[in-house]
């Protein structure tokens, strides 16, 4: 994949009744291949309808959605082929399991893909691998497992397709800090071994920072679009949307408020100790 691209996108629910409303807004996007880009933004601000749309699920509107250049909605075959190439994991996992075991739910996609029974195998295994979910899980009912289990269930079963650019809505809500640790460390591990396109969408301030690319929403529409140095530098405005930031770059701020000469931009507790470290040695501290 070299690319997906939004196009003028507008999302209108309940069109021409009296509960219409306008999630998407002539939004204009486009991710390049190999890049993982954080998807942020309040509750309402029209991410998960955005995501709808990359893989086909939600038909705009207005405006389109091309994929390699070419409208995923041109014919029923380009929609099915978005739909493979575009894995979307939702916030909520167990919406998306539904077969009678772990084993069957993560091959669903494989099969619909018409492999033969030795390649479906190999992709559930691996793909249950990579998630860090046992194999001793795999005859089990999707319903017998825990919150985190069903969320590397129904990761798994989009991973065993192969997408070439991977959606995760919230994949770490829920976990204890050791769960989303290791669960982000093996989707990243992921992404590096099939050099793929990811799309995290997230709450998350912390996780948003390991992003490439940070793009931000407001009322279906993109407010900041930058690195995360660049958005993180913007605090007045994510403050003024609604939005949080990382722990360091909450303290970056404060400091800068007292009068302090800590740069803008600052998001990780390695450049937070940087600067502090700076300013301390700049009047003539020695560091403990």
């Amino acid at each position: 994949m070299k690319n997906i691209e939004v196009r003028g996108l507008t999302h209108v629910y309940s069109r021409g009744t009296p509960f219409e409303k306008t999630a998407i807004d002539s939004l204009d996007l486009a991710i390049q291949a190999g890049m993982t880009v954080g998807l942020i933004g309040h509750t309402g601000s029209g991410k998960s309808t955005l995501i709808s749309h990359l893989n086909a699920l939600l038909k705009p509107t207005a405006g389109t959605v091309l994929l390699d250049g070419e409208d995923i909605f041109a014919s029923k075959a380009a929609i099915r082929a978005a739909r493979f190439r575009v894995g979307v994991v939702f916030q909520y996992p167990e919406y998306q399991l539904f077969e009678e075991t772990v084993f069957a739910d993560i091959a669903y996609g494989p099969k619909n893909l018409k492999l033969d029974k030795s390649e479906i195998d190999r992709r559930v295994r691996q793909a249950a691998a990579f998630v860090g979910l046992d194999e001793g899980y795999f005859d089990r009912s999707p319903l017998e497992l825990s919150g985190g289990q069903k969320r590397r269930t129904a990761i798994a079963g989009v991973l065993a397709m192969e997408p070439e650019l991977l959606v995760l809505d919230e994949p770490t809500a829920g976990l204890d800090p050791a769960g989303r640790a290791d669960l982000l460390e093996k989707l990243f591990a992921w992404k590096r071994a099939r050099n793929a396109t990811v799309l995290l969408v997230t709450h998350d301030m912390t996780i948003a920072g390991l992003c490439d690319r940070l793009v931000v929403m407001e009322a279906g529409r993109i407010v900041l679009d930058g690195t995360p140095a660049e958005v993180f530098a913007q605090s007045g405005k994510l403050l003024s949307i609604g939005l949080d930031l990382p722990p360091a770059a909450h303290i970056a701020r404060l400091l800068r408020e007292k009068g302090l000469d800590v740069p803008a931009g600052i998001y990780t507790e390695d450049q937070l100790y940087e600067a502090v470290l700076a300013l301390w040695q700049g009047k003539g501290g020695v560091p403990c």
